[in-house]
């Protein structure tokens, strides 16, 4: 995100490069590599090579960290804002490191001014620690409470405070996502300690070290929104609470703006009458809940991961990556051997987890996931596995009072159980209503195809979702090839058609049948040759996991069968798979209007083919927009 406000030293002078930002750092690469190939062996007095260390420490501590917040499975029970963080603050907070590029460039600057001094520091001194504590708690501190509180002020907040302070849910990384103005203050406050210790002639590498370390874990640490300090050290010891902040402290600093201006200590905020009495009863009522589940999800999505590089694609791996739609990247490719150990792993002891979650209405949805990835799907000595993780999921989501689970993609596969029927089956007094989704699924693709198509090439024809879309279709008088090699099961759909329409349901059992046909519906995977058959324009609709390869240039190709969101959705910051954003499966939507509309049957099995336009009428009533895949 450009920041746009003309007010001086608002804006970043490098904000216009993207990611060719880093390329400042490129004379430090340089100076690092001319010194190795002159034969300098030694990094350890080379500056450059310190700093780039640390730049590259502190980027991955503010990730990692802002990572592992994101791990609801671990942390929702410890949040204290509990709205999740939407795509506007991910894109606002894009270019969070800028700060470490900018202490890089000082601190180049203050090294080349004086390029024998970091050399010559000694590896430990005791005394410099003790010169360095002293200064942060007397100097840097009081400075950095003064001029926080002075951008709260009427003349300084908007020009230059507000925009960091309009990220709703502080993260670690909102630490960074500041003006030019506000990162001259953290220069100057993190620079005095450093510069004291070393001017008093008792400086030290592994001091400058921990202290830039430590500075930027506690940032990370206030900012987390993730409480996970036991309140009895307040109880049974007093003035530490004046010795460091907690995240809940810092969090109300951020939503009320009017106390808590300290930067780790709240001993200053006491000094100056600026302490929110409600401090430490907020940390206290938080720290007795964690460990509890306070609100139920009224809707849970229990997904599945589709291959190794699209694991990645989840907010507490890459959050920026995750808040776009899914494609294969380059920067993928060094973490797949790491990722196929996860998966291992996964395979062996993980259990169903939660991955996110938004508002609509009020009302809570999450996105639970099962523990395997695509491909074992398809193993048969894997497939009982997996039903016991769907089943402790269902059963999970009764107990905590869910009211319906919808089932994505494979988890609902028929080979597998039925499209949720075996659970359905064997637990019949479930509160919890289990829902496959491709009601909706069908209506997406049915409404995408046009009133003045005659004729459709249909294959998965025999499948769920098939056989509802040749029914529908013939209904409507389109005439529908269904590419089948199963007569039977062809008789059997064609027989539950009505009389005066059997005639449109044709089996073919050849591609070849479809060379003069324009709208392609695809249920089962085709290969490029298979797709040859069809003639120049045609549109390939499909339902198909994974998607098939737009191999055709002279032909369109749609997306998954899916809908947007409602406007008025809360708190989504990560894109469904290869979704656009605010958009989701068709399946996932279809568990959206289940529970919007409060129906009480499941929806498992075979597809009423009289209830689609019900569930699609449903589905725009309560605002779910159509997300056309037709070319425009």
């Amino acid at each position: 995100m450009i920041m746009t406000n003309t007010a001086p030293l608002f804006a970043w002078h490098w904000q216009n490069l993207g990611t060719l930002k880093y390329m400042l750092l490129g004379p430090l690469v340089g100076k690092v590599v001319h010194s190795r190939l002159q034969g300098h062996d030694d990094l350890a007095s080379n500056w450059c090579f310190h700093i780039l260390l640390m730049s590259f420490l502190r980027f991955h501590l503010f990730m990692w960290y802002t990572n592992v917040c994101n791990m609801l499975f671990l942390t929702r029970n410890r949040r204290i804002f509990t709205q999740g963080v939407d795509f506007d603050q991910i894109d606002k907070e894009r270019n969070w490191d800028n700060f470490v590029i900018f202490q890089a460039l000082v601190a180049s600057v203050a090294m080349y001014l004086l390029p024998d001094g970091f050399a010559n520091l000694p590896l430990w001194e005791t005394k410099g620690l003790v010169t360095l504590l002293v200064v942060h708690v007397i100097v840097s501190e009081p400075i950095y409470y003064w001029v926080h509180r002075l951008l709260h002020g009427n003349y300084l907040f908007y020009p230059f405070h507000h925009f960091h302070h309009s990220s709703t849910v502080p993260q670690p990384v909102t630490a960074g996502s500041t003006t030019f103005l506000e990162e001259l203050l953290v220069v100057i406050v993190i620079g005095l300690p450093i510069l004291g210790c070393c001017l008093s002639g008792y400086g030290s590498k592994t001091v400058i070290y921990g202290y830039v370390i430590v500075f930027d874990f506690l940032r990370c640490f206030g900012y987390s929104n993730v409480e996970i300090v036991p309140h009895w050290i307040f109880e049974s010891f007093p003035l530490f609470r004046y010795l460091l902040y907690t995240p809940t402290y810092y969090s109300l600093h951020h939503s009320e703006m009017k106390s808590n201006y300290c930067l780790f200590m709240p001993l200053y905020d006491a000094m100056w009458n600026t302490l929110n009495p409600n401090s430490w009863d907020l940390h206290k009522k938080i720290t007795q809940e964690a460990g509890k589940s306070t609100t139920v999800p009224d809707f849970v999505f229990l997904a599945h991961v589709v291959d190794i590089t699209s694991a990645l694609h989840v907010p507490f791996v890459f959050r920026s990556f995750s808040s776009m739609p899914y494609s294969v990247r380059l920067f993928l490719v060094p973490y797949w051997p790491f990722t196929f150990v996860v998966m291992l792993v996964m395979w062996a002891r993980a259990k169903t987890f939660l991955l996110s979650f938004y508002k609509l209405r009020g009302r809570l949805h999450q996105t639970w996931v099962v523990p395997r990835f695509g491909f074992q799907y398809f193993l048969p000595f894997a497939c009982n596995g997996i039903n016991k993780h769907i089943e402790d999921a269902i059963l999970r989501a009764d107990k905590l009072g869910v009211k319906v689970i919808s089932l994505a993609a494979l988890n609902k596969n028929e080979a597998l159980n039925g499209g949720g029927t075996l659970f359905v089956k064997k637990h019949p007094n479930l509160k919890v209503r289990v829902v496959h989704g491709n009601t909706l699924t069908a209506a997406v693709i049915l409404n995408e195809i046009h009133d003045n198509v005659k004729e459709v090439f249909l294959t998965g024809a025999t499948s769920k979702l098939g056989r509802a879309i040749a029914l529908y279709l013939c209904r409507r008088g389109v005439r529908v090839l269904m590419l089948t090699l199963s007569t039977e099961r062809f008789q059997n759909i064609q027989e539950e058609a009505p009389a005066d329409c059997q005639k449109n349901l044709v089996q073919v059992t050849k591609y070849q049948a479809a060379r003069n046909c324009k709208t392609w519906v695809v249920g089962k995977w085709i290969t490029p040759g298979q797709q040859r058959w069809a003639p120049s324009g045609t549109h390939f609709h499909q339902f198909v996991v994974p998607p098939i390869f737009a191999f055709r240039r002279d032909c369109t190709y749609g997306d998954l069968a899916a809908m947007k969101l409602p406007d008025d959705v809360e708190g989504l910051g990560s894109c469904e798979y290869t979704m656009g954003r605010g958009i989701v499966h068709a399946c996932h939507a279809g568990g959206v209007v289940h529970s919007l509309e409060g129906w009480s049957h499941h929806e498992v099995g075979a597809l009423d083919v009289d209830r689609i336009d019900v569930v699609w009428k449903a589905a725009l009533k309560h605002g779910l927009q159509p997300v056309s895949s037709l070319p425009k």
